[in-house]
């Protein structure tokens, strides 16, 4: 891959072959392409394999705990809503431990785009069910199979009122990229969960697996803004797996909603300090 001014060199920490290598390489090619100074990028997440990408990319970075991202880009948007946001973050991480703040984070409509790595498996903690994993499926840990349905990011985004939701394989990188793109210039919150191998641990989701059953929605004459239409793909079985844009709508980002953050970013308002002292001394 030609170098771009998101590279680094820090020793990568991922399993030869893993998805997260493909997803890594759309993600650069999606911010060279939209010409994002690395200065104004702020890359969150928090713990997983998916959580260590911001080690692997020359930006501003942010680790938080288990689940906790989406608090700290909500935090990071409203202080200053002129950086660019994005959150990369695991299924375990983003749907187990950070459910809550995925659908805070979707109703608030904070202007920031979410990267799922949905491997569908926990792959930091050495290979046990995850929210996404499969009804029934043996792991190491359930090895009578899992007894917990199989959780649905994307319909819970849709049903919660996302603006933009899509599908990514990481199979296919330019396809995934020119998704990333048009998720990135969103204007509210977007999201992606990208469908990939995790070769160490699960053995039912592989790369031939996937292959079977991804197609791309746009050769198939979709239309992104029918919300009844997003609504049968996103409860579609899993023979079947879309990907691109599911569901596109304009709406109002968390930060043009209040009066305050409208006229300007919070960091750059001033705030004398005898006014500071009144309003700590009042409360």
């Amino acid at each position: 891959m030609t170098k771009t001014k998101y590279d680094i060199d820090n020793e990568n920490q991922w399993c030869p072959g893993c998805g997260n290598f493909s997803i890594l390489k759309a993600m650069k090619q999606a911010f060279t392409k939209l010409k994002l100074d690395p200065d104004n990028l702020l890359i969150v997440s928090g713990i997983g394999q998916a959580g260590k990408t911001p080690n692997y990319l020359a930006c501003n970075m942010l680790h938080g705990l288990h689940g906790r991202a989406l608090c700290l880009a909500t935090g990071a948007k409203i202080a200053n809503h002129n950086l660019n946001i994005v959150v990369t973050t695991g299924d375990g991480d983003c749907y187990g431990e950070g459910q809550n703040h995925f659908t805070a984070a979707i109703r608030r409509n904070i202007d920031i785009t979410l990267f799922v790595f949905n491997n569908q498996i926990y792959g930091l903690t050495k290979g046990q069910a995850s929210p996404t994993s499969a009804f029934g499926m043996k792991t190491k840990i359930q090895q009578n199979g899992t007894v917990s349905s199989s959780f649905n990011p994307l319909a819970t985004a849709l049903v919660n009122g996302a603006g933009f939701i899509a599908r990514g394989f990481s199979g296919n990188i330019e396809k995934l990229s020119s998704t990333m793109v048009d998720a990135m210039k969103y204007k509210g919150f977007s999201m992606i969960d990208i469908c990939q191998p995790c070769i160490s641990f699960n053995k039912l989701n592989t790369y031939s697996w996937y292959k079977e059953r991804v197609f791309d929605l746009e050769n198939n004459g979709h239309d992104n803004s029918d919300y009844k239409k997003a609504l049968e793909i996103v409860h579609q079985n899993e023979e079947k797996i879309p990907t691109g844009i599911i569901y596109k709508k304009p709406g109002i980002p968390f930060h043009e909603r209040l009066p305050v953050l409208r006229k300007q970013p919070l960091s750059s308002y001033v705030f004398p300090e005898s006014e500071l002292k009144n309003i700590l001394g009042r409360a």
